[in-house]
């Protein structure tokens, strides 16, 4: 039997602003397009309309860098201002270089910046800015959900990506900072190869392949279009968060 998923990025989004109503424009986009959403789709957003949406903006003229803060900056050559939201942000510094700060961000994963950026957003000379992720991405994926679920009826999953670099691998893929209504991680383990051999560690990370699938269709640039519609992919439907995909630092063999 053949399998099939379609990803269908949403048409003429337009620029979100603070306070803007996700659900509203994400249902106005899907009616200029002649679709609907329907029972075991997905939506995955762009982390940036979701930050825009929740205003989620730091003004660089309001920041006063620490000690540390200044410290990190010159060893960087990054903004001292922008370095400190970065350190506000951050549970831990793993590593640095100039231009890139790797942190543990306060939500749990390993993140470039803190996933602090200043692309895609309108900023004033006079008065810079800059965007911060979501302060609870998994209650803004629920949110989201549950919104749509009352209003269309329908039964969906919802991914909330952004994209980051990786060791060992050059470019940036998506990935999953915010889920709702399915399962993110699937453990294979006990489940039989083609041969018979029952798997012994295998987990799928089931969101961020998702998440990157939707990223490569969303793009990196100018391409706005940043709602993708996942459908066909046959989700286990659950309550479970992204937060299931950290690896705890104690299993984590890289720091």
């Amino acid at each position: 039997m053949t399998r099939r998923i379609e990803l269908i990025g949403l048409p003429d989004f337009p620029l979100v602003e603070p306070g803007d109503d996700l659900a509203e424009l994400i249902s106005a986009s899907l009616g200029r397009s002649g679709d609907r959403l329907m029972d075991g789709d997905v939506l995955v957003l762009a982390q940036k309309i979701v930050s825009k949406a929740e205003n989620r903006y730091a003004y660089l003229k309001d920041v006063a860098p620490s000690a540390a803060a200044i410290k990190l900056a010159k060893a960087t050559d990054k903004d001292p201002r922008i370095v400190e939201l970065i350190l506000a942000e951050s549970e831990e510094v793993l590593r640095y270089r100039a231009g890139a700060i790797i942190v543990r961000h306060r939500l749990g994963y390993v993140h470039a910046n803190a996933g602090i950026d200043q692309s895609n957003i309108t900023s004033a000379p006079e008065n810079e800015r800059v965007l911060l992720l979501p302060a609870d991405p998994d209650k803004s994926a629920a949110e989201l959900r549950n919104r749509l679920r009352v209003d269309a009826g329908v039964d969906i999953g919802v991914i909330i990506n952004d994209s980051a670099g990786r060791p060992w691998r050059e470019g940036t893929v998506g990935f999953a900072i915010g889920t709702a209504g399915f399962e993110p991680l699937v453990s294979m383990i006990g489940h039989g190869d083609l041969f018979g051999r029952p798997l012994q560690i295998t987990k799928v990370a089931v969101a961020d392949e998702l998440a990157a699938a939707a990223s490569f269709l969303m793009g990196q640039a100018d391409e706005a279009t940043p709602v993708v519609l996942i459908r066909g992919a046959g989700l286990r439907k659950s309550e479970c968060d992204s937060g299931r995909l950290i690896r705890s630092q104690r299993e984590d063999l890289f720091r």
